[in-house]
């Protein structure tokens, strides 16, 4: 490898180095990122053709695991090569994209497409911070318009101290994970993404977080700014997409048309449908006016930013809002608890014309989800998966499963309830919940973090405490600098606003924060009121949740199965598993096909729909693995006559021997004499060898032989 420059930053106690190659040379930016002996090759790609007929910027970002990084080889027998991204990898590629596109020129249509491939993976530093460094890093130095570069930065708290781009054992052990993306402006540092999962942390925690940030997100930005003096490229010229003189004939068409349908609509939500109407007139009238020119496809970019800045306006000037409502307002909230009667939990959650509907199903640890993953090899007993389907929009489009959107917002929600969730010996369920978005107007993420949250009380689950979640916005002037921070964004809040600030948690601090821009990035200030609106609303959404369901239900659903459990000695595994499955096989059958599961550690669970055959195959493990005690009097069932004795099965699976001379005083012949197999008799245990034999005596624990004349 032929390293033409490389350039060392120190983050905390680990140095992150950048290198550019000739490998890829093809590619408008790239580099090499490498922490420890975890390296990631960035690449980005800027295409010649621009798309103006389309209404967003076709920015794509890619993360490629390859297991060869992690010394793996993928897959079954039948398949070896790498094929979809796992969930993993793409909520990694999310959270890059959503640092990187605000920094794109606004109008920008050529596509740009960011490939982050893990070359090496140590097991210790995780790729995804080195994949955003390096994505800032090739967009830099590159031809395409970016206005980075960006600092990446993941903080943890462990014991009170903080630990910069912390291992993956420390991120198990800590009470607060928190990923950002900043940059700076005119000497202050901006923060423009975020992603954090906690445990019940303050706001001021957060905020604490962000300061000690700072200084190593500087670090960061400026050797990368160094770099771009160094070896960057000229950027390549911007043009707008709308041409100055169609501009002025659209303002002219216009006039006040526009800001009156906004101005003059329906208070109430879904109100902007006279702005359609106006835009198929606009689109109408230039075809007519400039037939065969195309004039008519640089509409929509106008258009869409004139609505932009009259809502912004009015949100600022007048603080009124698309639906009417001031800037702390929330929309009208509602709950339902326990709509669907087959379900093991079921819940609604609505805000506004937005609704979600959660349904919860409890499983048993065999239920758990496998995670084989280049990074990480696990079980998975808390799932939540969300779906978006088209009708919640009032829209129609094909349904070909999850996109990188659902599995984001299924991951969030994941994030912010498992700080409540009971510990497998507390409750030993594996937990899958679906969130169906029925209706939607914005900020169904949060919207489903509540319904999830009463699915889960109103199943029984014994959470710690209540999460709800809400979303907070943004309306800034970039020409004035003035803003208004904005509670409950609905649909056209969210699309012409600025900023998505989702905070979830419970009464007592946070559990999740995700946060982007559409701006550069937001200073301290904005932070800080943002999670002030956030707790406001949150505490208001936990009182409407406690009066619909006040704590969990007492009791499961009868239709979910029935879980016992029960910790055994580890060496005693095989005996409850037997010669080739055998023993496991024979209880699993006798108890009415339970589920049996053991752990390395001897945690036993059995799982079945019914208790009676649950408790039976209990009593029948505990019998397995119970240490016999010389001098205990038991029960047994003759299970087998010999010349020599006879053996007795004391506990289930557990056979001691009486030998022909300790059933009664007198000699006997044959013990057939005296007992017939399948006889209960008492008998005590006498000794127990050192091979785990027992030794039992019919005489010492009162045997009475059957009279002769007795029939069977």
């Amino acid at each position: 490898m032929a390293v033409k420059d490389t350039f060392e930053i120190k983050v905390g106690e680990k140095p992150i180095l950048i290198k550019t190659t000739n490998w890829t040379e093809q590619a408008s930016g790239s580099c090499l990122v490498q922490c420890g002996e975890t390296e990631v090759l960035v690449t980005a790609v800027l295409s010649p053709f621009s798309r103006p007929d389309i209404d967003y910027f076709p920015l794509t970002v890619e993360y490629e695991e390859r297991f060869y990084a992690a010394g793996k080889i993928y897959g079954s027998r039948f398949m070896k090569r790498e094929s979809r991204p796992t969930d993993e990898a793409v909520l990694t590629a999310r959270m890059i994209d959503r640092a990187i596109r605000p920094l794109f020129p606004k109008d920008f249509k050529k596509e740009v497409q960011v490939i982050v491939t893990c070359l090496t993976f140590d097991g210790e530093n995780d790729p995804d911070i080195l994949g955003m460094i390096g994505a800032s890093f090739a967009l830099a130095t590159s031809n395409i318009p970016w206005n980075g570069p960006l600092g990446a930065i993941r903080v943890t708290r462990n014991n009170g101290e903080w630990v910069f781009n912390s291992n993956y054992a420390q991120r198990k052990d800590c009470d607060m994970d928190l990923t950002l993306a900043a940059l700076e402006r005119d000497g202050e540092i901006l923060v423009n993404m975020i992603e954090m999962g906690s445990k019940e942390v303050q706001e001021k925690d957060f905020s604490d977080a962000f300061e000690v940030a700072k200084k190593e997100l500087k670090k960061m930005i400026d050797v990368q700014a160094h770099a771009v003096k160094k070896m960057g490229k000229t950027k390549n010229e911007f043009v707008p997409a709308v041409e100055l003189d169609i501009a002025a004939e659209i303002k002219e068409w216009l006039g006040n048309k526009l800001e009156k349908a906004i101005n003059d609509a329906p208070r109430g939500e879904k109100n902007l449908g006279a702005t359609e109407i106006l835009k198929e007139e606009l689109i109408k009238h230039l075809a007519e006016k400039h037939p065969g020119e195309g004039k008519e496809k640089q509409v929509l970019a106008f258009f869409e930013k004139e609505i932009e800045r009259i809502i912004i306006k009015n949100i600022i000037e007048r603080d009124h809002r698309p639906d009417g409502r001031k800037s702390i307002d929330i929309r009208p909230l509602s709950c339902e608890v326990g709509v669907l009667p087959r379900t093991h939990g079921s819940g609604v959650f609505a805000r506004g014309l937005t609704r979600a509907l959660s349904i919860l199903t409890l499983g048993g640890p065999g239920d758990s989800q496998i995670i084989e993953g280049m990074e990480i090899v696990t079980k998975k007993r808390f799932m939540h998966h969300y779906n978006f389907p088209p009708f919640s929009s009032g829209e129609t489009a094909p349904m070909r499963g999850p996109k990188r959107r659902e599995i984001g917002h299924g991951a969030l929600v994941e994030k912010a309830l498992l700080p409540v969730i009971p510990e497998i010996e507390k409750f030993p369920y594996t937990i899958r919940i679906v969130s169906e978005i029925v209706s939607s107007n914005g900020s169904t993420s949060q919207a489903s973090v509540c319904a999830a949250c009463i699915a889960l009380m109103d199943a029984g689950v014994p959470i710690k405490e209540p999460v709800a979640g809400i979303s907070v916005g943004l309306a800034k002037d970039e020409e004035t600098g003035k803003y208004k921070v904005l509670t409950d964004i609905q649909g056209p809040e969210d699309h012409y606003g600025d900023m998505d600030f989702k905070v979830a948690g419970t009464r007592n601090g946070i559990t999740a924060i995700q946060m982007d821009v559409k701006i550069d990035g937001i200073n301290s200030a904005i932070v800080e009121e943002a999670l002030t609106r956030a707790k406001d609303a949150r505490l208001k959404i936990l009182d409407i949740i406690k009066e619909q369901i006040p704590e969990p239900r007492k009791n499961l659903s009868p239709y979910a199965p029935k879980i016992a459990t029960l910790t055994i000695n580890p060496a005693k595994i095989g005996e409850v598993v037997g010669p080739k499955g055998s023993m496991i096989n024979k209880i699993i059958e006798a108890c009415g096909g339970v589920a049996i599961d053991i752990e390395d550690t001897g945690f036993v669970s059995v799982t079945g729909q019914n208790q009676e055959d649950v408790d039976k195959a209990i009593t029948w493990i505990k019998g397995i693995v119970r240490e016999v005690e010389v001098g205990e009097v038991f029960q047994g069932k003759v299970v087998k006559i010999m010349d020599f004795g006879a053996f007795v099965e004391i506990l289930p699976g557990t056979d001691g021997m009486v030998h022909v001379s300790k059933f009664v005083k007198e000699h006997i012949k044959s013990v057939s004499d005296v007992v017939k197999e399948g006889d209960t008799i008492p008998v005590k245990v006498m000794s127990v060898d050192d091979l785990g034999r027992i030794n039992l005596s019919a005489i010492d624990a009162g045997f009475k032989p059957r009279p002769k004349n007795e029939k069977n």
